[in-house]
């Protein structure tokens, strides 16, 4: 009487995980339901192959783990202590078979995987200029504590905490920044992050192929304002941002001298600005003032 007891007893033990994990998967899919889960939702032609590489990556992986984690469930489950019916062999013979099969499924598994990221991370390179129909667009970025100021020189507009771009145009972000740690500049719709650094400028190439407001941040600690540190980036049609361009050009704010110094001082949580010109110096100046006479980086 008392094994089937146990027997009945582990069975809704485990219809009672299975019932959990379902809830729990249920309950997840609510709570995230409408809301921009920024890395499952891309938005531009970088964030989605990136997210692709990952997917496949995954997939790839969970072909060995999935198995192997089961086996090890199966084991301990099988040759339990309560289970008299296990056969117990601790003098079984060496297996050829099991030292292949443990050593080689994860060596097919690893040149699987470098198979597919050897060519993606040549192909996904930042630096990479992006092939499309439309020109190429040029937006320098400096990163300042604890906001970014974005400079158009094509346009000759600056803004601060808000980037406006047209779909389907490849943008070239060329990163640097100013009296402030290393930041990591981060639109996750729309792609991959790349830092900003003082004296130095790292290029970053991305293309918006859906118009929305998209949240951008710094994604990593650079100091005590940084969680503040969020702006807009905002894809539109290329009429729209033509229009918004003209908008910016009737502001009266201009981005000179004194406005950048007031800039430069340590702010948190700094709401968007627009600037209808600036001084055409500015950017090279930022890269200059941390370099030695002579000394150029590009």
């Amino acid at each position: 009487m008392t094994k089937p007891k146990k027997k009945s007893n582990q069975g809704r033990f485990v219809w009672f995980i299975l019932l959990g994990l379902i809830g729990l998967g249920y309950l997840i899919s609510v709570l995230i339901r409408g809301t921009n889960f920024s890395l499952f939702n891309n938005k531009g032609l970088i964030a989605h192959q990136q997210h692709n590489l990952t997917m496949y990556t995954a997939g790839v992986m969970l072909l060995i783990a999935v198995p192997s984690v089961l086996l090890l469930y199966f084991t301990a489950w099988k040759y339990r202590e309560t289970n008299t019916k296990a056969t117990y062999a601790p003098n079984t013979p060496h297996s050829k078979k099991f030292e292949l099969f443990a050593w080689g499924a994860p060596f097919v598994v690893m040149v699987i995987l470098a198979s597919m990221m050897w060519p993606a991370t040549h192909r996904l390179q930042p630096q990479k200029a992006i092939a499309a129909d439309n020109q190429q667009m040029t937006i320098q970025v400096i990163s300042l504590r604890w906001k970014w100021l974005f400079i158009y020189p094509e346009q000759g507009i600056a803004t601060v905490n808000f980037v406006q771009m047209p779909v389907n145009t490849p943008v070239q972000f060329e990163l640097t920044a100013d009296e402030t740690p290393m930041s990591s500049f981060w639109i996750p719709n729309i792609g991959g992050q790349l830092y900003s650094m003082t004296g130095h400028v790292n290029r970053l190439n991305l293309m918006a192929d859906t118009a929305g407001d998209y949240p951008g941040s710094s994604a990593e600690l650079n100091g005590a304002g940084f969680s503040s540190m969020k702006f807009t980036a905002r894809a539109s049609s290329m009429e729209s941002f033509n229009d918004w361009v003209n908008e910016v050009k009737q502001s009266p704010e201009i981005l000179n001298s004194d406005e950048y110094g007031r800039l430069l001082r340590p702010t948190e949580n700094v709401p968007p600005a627009i600037y209808s010109s600036f001084d055409q110096d500015l950017y090279d100046t930022v890269i200059s003032k941390y370099n030695a006479p002579g000394e150029h980086h590009h």
